[in-house]
């Protein structure tokens, strides 16, 4: 088994990998991969959260944050904790999953757009192309806000 294996595996940019939930033993994959930092949007409680994710992270010498973001409710606020989390990892390479990669997909899009100056195009993930037709009004209102990161 591989790092992109893992289910919707994208690699974003050379510096970030983005997924949905992955196993307890594929964070050893994603270290041995080169990723320093891994970074979870999903609750706690999500379908397929692994039980003391942190501990297994950290045991692979990575780094672990968990910004819990509601499905159903994510906000600015949210947004600007996750560009802090970010930032906290400056070039070294960084996994950010979530539970199947959709509120990954539209975070790392706002974060490349507004934070690293990407393109539109370059910035959506094939995830979020999928998604996106399928979107409620809450993510398709998150996805048109002009989302700037607070101080």
């Amino acid at each position: 088994m591989s790092a992109t294996e893992i289910y919707n595996f994208v690699q974003l940019t050379p510096r970030v990998g983005t997924s949905g939930q992955p196993t307890a033993e594929q964070f050893a994959e994603i270290a041995a991969a080169g990723y320093r930092g891994v970074i979870n949007l999903a609750m706690p409680d999500s379908e397929n959260a692994v039980a003391d994710e942190g501990t297994k992270v950290s045991e692979q010498g990575m780094t672990y944050v968990h910004l819990p973001v509601p499905f159903d409710a994510p906000t600015a606020d949210h947004l600007a904790q996750f560009t802090q989390a970010m930032a906290l990892f400056g070039d070294q390479k960084v996994w950010v999953h979530c539970a199947m990669n959709l509120r990954v997909s539209a975070f790392m899009y706002h974060y490349l757009t507004q934070t690293e100056g990407m393109d539109d195009a370059d910035a959506r993930s094939p995830v979020l192309e999928k998604w996106g037709p399928r979107m409620d009004e809450v993510w398709r209102q998150f996805m048109r806000a002009p989302v700037a990161p607070n101080d």
